[in-house]
């Protein structure tokens, strides 16, 4: 077994336990409603578009996005295990239900992709969770289709740093040459992602 193959299996064994543990945090919450959500998401606009898909580069699309995974992230910034000076602003304002109601608003969008280049040639960094195609493939993992290039390499970048911290981001940016970054960033960039609101 190479050396790659067996980070690659450390990874996953990972994997397992970060979504347990982060799952419980959504988990905590009531009952979401994507209709009281889709009042408080019109906040988010500005940045994350009507329907979740981003409006500026350095917002991440949020539409079609796991509920609990939307819920963990507002969470973190609420109570300061994540920042953002914006974000964390938001989330502040935000008890558990509003948290709720507004993942569930943004998750009950549905996305779609296209692959402009042939899957096997994704990088086999990020595929046992984000899918050749940026659709994450296990819970608590974010979508990064057709992300802007450069959100992607900030949130490595930030991860290699140790300005943002995931018990398996972190182990994963911190082998990642500048190089590497760029060539992730711009592979999910270049896939084409369409977010559908409900009832289209």
């Amino acid at each position: 077994m190479t050396v790659r193959l067996k980070t690659k299996m450390h990874w996953i064994a990972m994997i397992g336990g970060l979504v347990f543990t982060a799952t419980v945090l959504a988990e905590e919450l009531p009952a979401g409603d994507p209709v009281e959500g889709r009042a408080i998401a019109s906040a988010c606009r500005a940045c994350h578009g009507p329907d979740g898909y981003a409006r500026v580069a350095n917002a991440p699309h949020i539409g079609g996005e796991d509920a609990a995974y939307i819920a963990n992230q507002m969470i973190a910034y609420r109570d300061g295990t994540r920042r953002h000076a914006a974000m964390s602003l938001v989330a502040r304002r935000l008890d558990n239900q509003a948290i709720a109601d507004v993942a569930a608003w943004y998750a009950s969008h549905r996305v779609s992709t296209r692959m402009t280049r042939p899957a096997p040639e994704a990088p086999e960094q990020c595929t046992a969770c984000h899918g050749a195609d940026g659709i994450a493939t296990i819970r608590n993992a974010p979508h990064i289709a057709g992300e802007a290039s450069v959100y992607i390499a900030t949130q490595l970048k930030a991860y290699k740093s140790g300005k943002r911290v995931n018990a398996v981001m972190s182990d994963i940016a911190a082998m990642l040459t500048d190089d590497e970054i760029r060539s992730i960033a711009n592979w999910y960039s270049a896939v084409d992602l369409t977010i559908e609101s409900p009832g289209n």
